[in-house]
């Protein structure tokens, strides 16, 4: 996602992640990963948990998925990914055209 940050800001959207790590983990991975955009900790899964992507086999962790939000607040498109294989994040620019 971050090699494609600047495209999706380009398609007047914005990107952030959500972790289950604490905060201090949340800023570590954000570091090393040189992540610039903004990854917000859930360590008590509340967001995971209302948008039901709870890892059902490791319950400390979401699983994978990417959601588009409308600016009326609605889920517009929405992808449950498995930890091997994510949505590209060119099909995510795709669906994002279509708003």
């Amino acid at each position: 996602m971050q090699q494609n940050y600047e495209n999706i800001k380009a398609a007047s959207a914005e990107l952030f992640a959500i972790s289950s790590e604490d905060v201090d983990r949340t800023k570590q991975t954000i570091e090393n990963e040189g992540l610039s955009y903004p990854v917000l900790a859930d360590i008590n899964k509340n967001a995971i948990n209302a948008y039901n992507v709870l890892d059902q086999t490791d319950t400390s962790i979401a699983r994978p998925a990417a959601f588009i939000i409308s600016m009326d607040g609605k889920i517009a498109w929405k992808s449950l990914d498995t930890q091997l294989e994510r949505v590209p994040t060119a099909t995510i620019l795709t669906e994002l055209g279509k708003l």
